[in-house]
């Protein structure tokens, strides 16, 4: 019965994708206005509290696809689709993206993201994308009344095969 399931969610999960991919190339060459550090508020010494462990987080791998028919240097990579639901007071831990690329949408509720570049959190109201990359260590928290829900598109290097990271 699952399995039924699954496969009749199959072309939704795929066109759900194929949007979010669209709305992250559209999105990412136009500057960003919300979700970014307040004016005054950017820093390069880290100032946050780090939480270690999810809290209230439901983690689903969507879709995933292994890059290595690609070449070389995409051996053991996999192009990931996930959807994250983050309960009121949850948390995805502290984490880093100096290795794992990745753009998050927020489509529903909200959620504040506490980032080593900025003193004060960010808040991320649903339709925003938020492109994570480089020198970037953040978490997350729900800091609403209701679950946000994201969907995280990512590279996940060979390395890091765990099917959850954050």
């Amino acid at each position: 019965m699952a399995s039924k399931a699954l496969a009749s969610r199959a072309p939704l999960n795929l066109a759900l994708a194929l949007g979010f991919l669209s709305a992250v190339a559209a999105f990412s060459v136009a500057p960003a206005f919300a979700g970014d550090c307040p004016a005054g508020q950017a820093t390069t010494k880290d100032v946050q509290d780090h939480p270690s462990k999810p809290v209230g987080v439901t983690d689903t791998v969507l879709s995933a696809i292994d890059l290595s028919p690609k070449g070389d240097a995409w051996k053991g990579n996999m192009l990931r689709l996930r959807k994250l639901v983050v309960q009121p007071g949850g948390v995805v831990p502290w984490h880093e993206h100096t290795v794992r690329p990745a753009n998050i949408l927020v489509v529903e509720g909200s959620i504040t993201e506490y980032s080593s570049t900025c003193k004060v959190g960010i808040e991320h109201p649903a339709g925003d994308v938020n492109a994570e990359f480089g020198q970037l260590a953040h978490w997350w928290k729900n800091n609403g009344k209701v679950p946000a829900v994201l969907y995280s598109a990512d590279i996940l290097p060979p390395a890091t095969h765990d099917g959850h990271m954050m």
